[in-house]
């Protein structure tokens, strides 16, 4: 068997802006494909800039480290705080907000690791470059279609 260079964090690359941020722990370079895990930093009052998407190629675990997020799936608010769990299937639509005061911290995991640090320096370079207002929603889209998401259709009204 080959000899494998095993190391903690070896992605360990901060992504974001104005305190949104991601940090990879593992990506699929380092997992042989099967896992990536990130951490979701959410400042308090902050909403999601992209829109609200789904992935038919991969399962996201949301574990809950610090604060409280609300991650909207298929149309259900559902609360995750420290110590819970909530795993979104493949195809559901979601999206996630901080509605409280605190900063919250989620550690995300993707199984398989179909998206990766890449497709999180495109979207950040673009949140980036919309300077604190709304990102270009046909630059967003076609940046989340690249990367294997799928963005949700507006709700209607």
């Amino acid at each position: 068997m080959p000899a494998v260079d095993l190391q903690v964090n070896p992605a360990n690359e901060i992504i974001g802006t104005k305190g949104l941020s991601v940090r990879f722990l593992v990506s699929g370079d380092s997992s042989n494909g099967s896992v990536a895990t990130f951490e979701l930093m959410v400042p308090g009052a902050q909403r999601l800039p992209a829109p609200a998407h789904s992935h038919d190629h991969y399962e996201e675990t949301i574990y809950g480290v610090d604060g409280v997020l609300t991650w909207t799936v298929d149309g259900k608010a559902i609360e995750v705080g420290p110590g819970e769990a909530l795993c979104i299937p493949r195809g559901a639509v979601h999206r996630f907000d901080n509605n409280g005061t605190r900063d919250a911290k989620a550690l995300c995991i993707v199984t398989p690791a179909a998206i990766g640090p890449d497709y999180f320096r495109e979207a950040f370079a673009e949140f980036n470059a919309a300077a604190g207002g709304p990102p270009d929603k046909v630059k967003m889209m076609d940046i989340m279609r690249r990367h294997g998401l799928t963005p949700a259709a507006p709700p209607s009204t």
